[in-house]
């Protein structure tokens, strides 16, 4: 580019440059001309990848031009505090910025630093105009087609207003809203925009390094049609699609591809219907296809990971004019080894699919007792040996198909495939058998009380003796402890004890089934066991709600509550003294508990009180005194009444005293051991929140001293990295800026519940044909029927209900059990049979069915409801 170029690319001082060619460009010139500005400097630096020619014009010219709409500031302030599911609001908000910023005169010397560039590279050539944002195409948002592109814009007049449309096309709506859902502030992106040479090719398209539907990184993904790619970007054409592995098309469909876009003689692009012996012709040979998805891997290789990538065929040649990373993509554990890898996902089996924070992530790592892997801000455990070997495939198979048939199917699925788990001798799986039965146990009630005491006695020992430790002491301190949980957790006779619930329960349900027609008996029999800590944190919050309700003023307070000192000004009220103690006394015994309680860095009801408000008020407003105990009582009764029913019909068969008599023998231990299976989950959160608070104080000392800027900047360190910091008193202020922004991105991800190595998703079914149509087919956790109004929550700090309400949710971890005592049914996408909210749903009574795929967004909020907790569907009345 020549001296004079230069001078008019900087008019108005060396800080402002206007105008940058593709070839002084790379990636990590992101604010300067936009993510696709970026990356498409980048592909012009790969060996062997084609780039048409062009330039970009920076955000200086655009910070310029929004610089002379100074009333653009308060509407900015105005589009921020929207909510983004208010499109008329943004769309009449949206609108004006846009005017205004079509309205202004580019400056003189931003448009001469645009012609001069044309005048280099051919003022009357066509050239495609396209947004590039500095928040787009980013390995976290992409931002596809949320912004405006101008095809075969011709002479400098047209394309210095086609840049003028294109700065205003941040303030689309769809970009807008895009902004909003996903956090990204308004003043902080600003708009570049690409001109680059237009070609006229035979075939355009996209092509996906890795494959758009199965997430498999190994299979790359074309789609193409004649002419531009923007009919196909558009979804204006049916593409033929190639799947390619190995440098082999393993899969291709041709569509009937019944127009083209083109370029328009006077400027623009125009439809043209494609001659009737061409629609079915495929738009590339297989051996372009091939070449084709080489040269993506090499743009993949380059950028570090999976991209989108849109093609022009010109002359037998590729040339790209676009790559994006394909931000849709859940991560793959590493392993680096090469091997085959089956990950099953731990939180669909805790009941909580969010991300985690390193410290969480790693502290659970550090706790649980297989080997666990993270991607995502998931973990994941590796049953690839276990599927491989005889003798432990069929107990793996079983173990976690029972708990969650989605997984089992997607497992069975892999297994049939036959060339990604090989088989190996038994020696080598290494471990017992899954589900291996463990020793006999007598059904005694003491045994639970004793283990029951033993882990409060633990607990009680931590909490003495760790207030003593800081520093790097503090760490191994925890870590010793990890130990001493561990052993907790691994205690045969605690084992034995949730086994022997567990196997009678399944028992019970497989027997009564077969004897008296009975689906699903255990379910009422399991009701009020004694030892439930999970079902009695529920009932003792309409305990609380009991000592509130006498006084009104105190409800009406508790109704307005918005910050987490209210307990302090309590006092202040008739009955406020009563009401916290109440509180308190409850947050002393539960209030280590919150949703996503597995993370350590979550914060806890005693830390955030305010969350269980809703819930509370909700109860004093629904409920007669006593309820509790009577909900209990009554649970108990049911349980009592089902199990003579039962036994009477069983004494009417043939053998029927010795069928009476082997059911009484399993409802009692279904009753006497059934209540521990929440236990040791309750002993572990115990355990994190006192390292939790240890933890922090020692956070906080590093923010005194200037080590941490906030004391919860700690959460965004592993385990190990803290104590590190703690020890050196030093922290990587970058790494944790890194961390905060990969945890904002994993939000936006769903984790699958079974990933290969491979990264392709599987996704399991339930293979049941016996159901209404229109059924949301889901497992069955608790037996009977209800209707009832949905209420589709998806935080616990919402969760107002009236008494005809069966929610829907995401997940429901042990701390949800106080809404359980509020509702009719309960509907979740996640969970399994023995999974906590199953648990407690069949504790309580509640017709219950899990796991049911996308329920939060295939069920509105008010809709009508049929719930079918014995054969496990939901039906959509209104």
């Amino acid at each position: 580019m020549g001296t004079e170029e230069h001078a008019a690319m900087s008019a108005g001082g060396d800080s402002d440059c206007y105008v940058l060619g593709f070839q002084e460009l790379d990636e990590t010139q992101v604010a300067v001309v936009g993510g696709k500005g970026a990356q498409l400097g980048e592909l012009s630096r790969i060996e062997g990848i084609r780039v048409p020619p062009g330039f970009c014009v920076t955000t200086d010219a655009f910070r310029r031009v929004i610089g002379q709409a100074p009333s653009i500031d308060d509407r900015l302030d105005r589009l921020s505090r929207l909510n983004p599911g208010d499109r008329n609001a943004i769309r009449e908000l949206s609108a004006e910025i846009r005017r205004t910023l079509e309205g202004i005169a580019m400056p003189d010397d931003v448009a001469t630093a645009i012609t001069l560039a044309l005048a280099r590279l051919g003022e009357q050539a066509a050239y495609a105009v396209r947004s590039s944002a500095t928040a787009e195409d980013l390995p976290t948002a992409s931002f596809a087609g949320q912004h405006d592109t101008y095809l075969n814009i011709v002479g400098p007049a047209a394309i210095l207003e086609h840049v003028s449309r294109s700065w205003a096309s941040l303030f689309t709506e769809r970009a807008v809203t895009y902004r909003l859902r996903n956090g990204f502030d308004h003043r902080k992106v600003d708009m570049a925009v690409v001109v680059q040479q237009m070609v006229f090719p035979h075939a355009a398209g996209i092509l996906f390094t890795a494959d758009p539907v199965t997430s498999n990184r190994k299979v790359a993904s074309v789609e193409a049609g004649f002419g531009l790619g923007e009919a196909l970007v558009s979804g204006r054409v049916n593409a033929d699609v190639y799947k390619v592995r190995d440098g082999e098309v393993v899969a291709k469909a041709v569509g009937t591809k019944r127009l083209a876009v083109c370029a328009a003689p006077a400027g623009g692009t125009q439809e043209q219907t494609i001659e009737a012996e061409r629609q079915e012709q495929p738009a590339l040979t297989d051996a372009q296809v091939v070449r084709l998805a080489r040269l993506g891997r090499r743009v993949e290789a380059h950028f570090g990971r999976p991209q989108d990538i849109e093609w022009c065929l010109v002359d037998d040649g590729f040339q790209i004019v676009q790559s994006r990373p394909i931000t849709t993509l859940f991560p793959i554990p590493a392993a680096g080894d090469g091997e085959n890898h089956v990950y099953v996902s731990v939180g669909h089996q805790q009941m909580m699919t969010d991300p985690m924070k390193p410290l969480g992530l790693s502290v659970h790592q550090l706790i649980a007792l297989p080997t666990m892997h993270e991607a995502g801000g998931r973990l994941f455990v590796d049953v690839a040996k276990r599927l491989a070997s005889p003798a432990t495939r069929a107990g793996t198979l079983t173990a976690l198909g029972t708990s969650d048939p989605l997984i089992g199917d997607a497992l069975q699925t892999i297994l049939d495939r036959g060339d990604f788990i090989p088989s190996i001798p038994d020696d080598v799986a290494g471990g017992p058998p899954a589900g291996g039965a463990p020793a006999p146990i007598e059904t005694d009630p003491a045994i639970v009380a004793e283990l029951v005491e033993r882990n409060q006695a633990s607990v009680a020992v931590l909490e003495r003796d760790i207030r003593t430790k800081s520093g790097t002491a503090l760490f191994d301190f925890i870590l010793a402890d990890i130990q001493e949980l561990k052993r907790i957790l691994v205690d045969p006779q605690s084992m034995r004890v949730i086994m022997a619930g567990m196997e009678a329960t399944w028992w019970l349900n497989e027997q009564l089934e077969a004897w008296l027609g009975e689906k699903n008996a255990a379910d009422t029999l399991a009701q009020s066991v004694p030892h439930n800590v999970t079902s009695e944190m529920g009932l003792a919050l309409l305990d609380v709600a009991d000592v509130i309700r006498p006084y009104p003023d105190v409800v009406a307070f508790l109704q307005q509550v918005e910050d987490e000192d209210f307990l302090d000004e309590l006092p202040g009220l008739a009955g406020g003294r009563e009401a916290r103690d109440a509180i308190r006394a409850y947050l002393d015994k539960y209030g280590m508990r919150c949703v996503g309680e597995i993370d350590i860095t979550r914060p806890r009801w005693s830390e955030r009180p305010s969350t269980l408000m809703p819930v509370l008020v909700g109860n004093i407003k629904n409920f007669e005194p006593g309820a509790g105990p009577r909900r209990f009582e009554q649970g108990r009764r049911e349980a009592w009444e089902k199990e003579q029913e039962l036994l009477e019909r069983l004494r009417a068969l043939s053998d029927g005293e010795r069928k009476a008599d082997d059911t009484k023998r399993m409802i009692d231990r279904v009753r006497t051991f059934n209540g521990y299976r929440e236990y040791p989950k309750y002993g572990i959160v115990s355990r994190h929140f006192v390292y939790k608070q240890a933890l922090l104080a020692e956070a906080e000392r590093l923010v005194q001293a200037g080590v941490l800027r906030d004391k919860e900047d700690s959460f965004y360190l592993t385990f190990q990295e803290l104590a590190e910091a703690v020890r050196t008193n030093e922290a990587d202020d970058q790494l944790i800026t890194r961390r905060k922004d990969a945890f904002r991105s994993y939000q936006a991800l769903t984790p699958p519940r079974v990933l290969t190595s491979e990264g392709e998703v599987i996704a399991g079914a339930y293979n049941r044909a016996d159901l209404p149509s229109g059924a949301l087919i889901g497992l069955p956790v608790s037996a009977g029927t209800v209707e009832g109004r949905a209420r589709v929550i998806l935080d616990m700090a919402d969760a107002e209900f009236a008494p005809d309400d069966i929610l829907v949710t995401a997940y429901t971890d042990p701390s949800w059990s106080p809404v359980f005592v509020a509702i009719k049914g309960l509907v979740t996408e996640v969970g399994g049979l023995m999974t906590h909210g199953a648990v407690i749903a069949r504790e309580y009574g509640l017709p219950a069915v899990v796991g049911v795929e996308h329920a939060t967004r295939l069920i509105r909020d008010g809709q009508r409801i049929r719930l079918h907790g014995t054969d496990g569907y939901v039906e959509i009345l209104t």
